[in-house]
């Protein structure tokens, strides 16, 4: 089928969004894209859509294939996103090949000799995975996303052992606090990348945090100690991106008391779901948190890599 391949811009993002969610539907069986996510990844202050994003139309104007590629790190670590739609792998092939070679030109512009490239795929993905095993991908990682149901019946707000506090960081001194916890805490994690709060912050993904959402758990004799971030902007789910306990407050059920009142908070909220997601391989104990908290897998996420020579 004869394509084009360009460049996304922001007014491409209810179609990018229309393909990503026919995504879904292909692999979970439901559409779990939100625009404003989209919009989020596009108008970011270093998506750079000229150079670092590719859209493949077809002849009567379908957009069935979407790439974006991200830089955090500034070194040799290099994340990319895909997405082609079932039938169109020549469409996503095109497009990986173009993300490989702007990788490997993007870590010729940090000054390292190579690119550690990351992509995340559902393990049932609508991409031919022969293709990456084809062309030198591997699977270094796998996540699981994990969902619960709730309600207000069975989820009542937890009551905190003596000795801790919850507290919400709908002022701004605890936001940086709740912040500086969460990157302690995951900073051992797998493929960690480092963030300052301003940056942070200046993601549009995070414009609109309800901070009201975002907890701090405070142990007496320790000091803040914990953090839950939560958020509710997703048509499918509530979310929590983020849970971290700091290594000297773990065994405490700091974890699970966070958990609890995000349970809570959501089913007060009326949803009826909550998900995160989990790296299988953590060795901190998350995995069994979540599970004797209820929670079951939703669908597996595997992170595949490739290591590309720096290129101009």
């Amino acid at each position: 089928m004869p394509l084009t391949v360009r460049a996304a811009r922001l007014d491409d993002a209810p179609s990018i969004c229309a393909l990503l969610n026919q995504v879904d539907v292909a692999e979970v069986g439901r559409p779990e894209t939100d625009l404003h996510t989209v919009e989020a990844d596009l108008k970011h202050p270093e998506a750079d859509l000229p150079r670092n994003s590719w859209l493949a139309v077809a002849d009567d104007g379908t957009l069935v294939a979407y790439g974006l590629l991200w830089d955090e790190s500034y070194a040799e670590r290099i994340d990319v996103d895909h997405y082609v739609l079932p039938g169109h792998q020549d469409a996503g092939l095109r497009l990986l090949e173009r993300m490989e070679a702007r990788a490997a030109a993007k870590a010729a512009e940090n000054g390292v000799r190579e690119a550690v490239v990351h992509l995340q795929l559902r393990a049932a993905p609508t991409m031919d995975t022969a293709l990456l095993d084809a062309r030198g991908w591997h699977v270094v990682r796998r996540y699981h996303v994990l969902t619960r149901d709730v309600a207000p019946a069975a989820d009542p707000a937890p009551v905190p052992p003596p000795g801790v506090r919850l507290r919400d960081c709908t002022a701004e001194p605890d936001r940086r606090i709740a912040h500086d916890l969460l990157q302690q805490a995951m900073a051992e994690h797998f493929d960690f990348q480092p963030k300052s709060y301003e940056t942070w912050l200046a993601d549009p993904a995070n414009a609109d945090v309800d901070w009201s959402l975002v907890w701090i758990a405070h142990v007496d004799g320790l000091g803040d100690a914990g953090a839950l971030l939560a958020r509710n902007d997703r048509e499918a789910m509530g979310w929590i991106p983020t849970l971290g306990v700091l290594a000297d407050a773990r065994g405490r059920g700091l974890g699970g008391l966070l958990l609890r009142h995000a349970f809570a908070a959501f089913a007060g909220r009326g949803r009826e779901v909550v998900g995160l997601g989990v790296d299988t391989a953590n060795d901190s104990g998350a995995v069994a948190l979540y599970e004797r908290h209820g929670m079951v897998v939703y669908f597996a996420v595997d992170t595949w890599e490739i290591t590309l020579p720096a290129r101009g």
